[in-house]
């Protein structure tokens, strides 16, 4: 994959280059990136090129980007009605 389409504003190239960057910062523009993808790219197809471009081990947007490629938390609480009535 092009670096140009996997990372297409440049957001998560910045994000390595702001010194002292939180893994929260991280998160967020984590999905400011997911949402700029160019049509029929997905996340799982370019984070590959990003680490291998960026990625070095053990900055926070590196560890965001390797969760990227995992599979999605699963819900610890139900909402509503549900959630506060059936605990336990």
């Amino acid at each position: 994959m092009q670096l140009e389409d996997a990372d297409p504003k440049g957001l998560v190239r910045e994000s390595y280059a702001i010194e002292g960057i939180t893994a929260a910062e991280c998160r967020s523009i984590f999905i400011d990136w997911a949402l700029s993808l160019p049509k029929g790219v997905t996340a799982a197809q370019a984070i590959p090129t990003l680490l291998a471009t960026y990625g070095p081990a053990g900055h926070p947007m590196s560890v965001v980007l390797s969760q990227g490629l995992g599979p999605p938390p699963t819900a610890q609480r139900r909402g509503g009605r549900a959630g506060r009535f059936n605990r336990g």
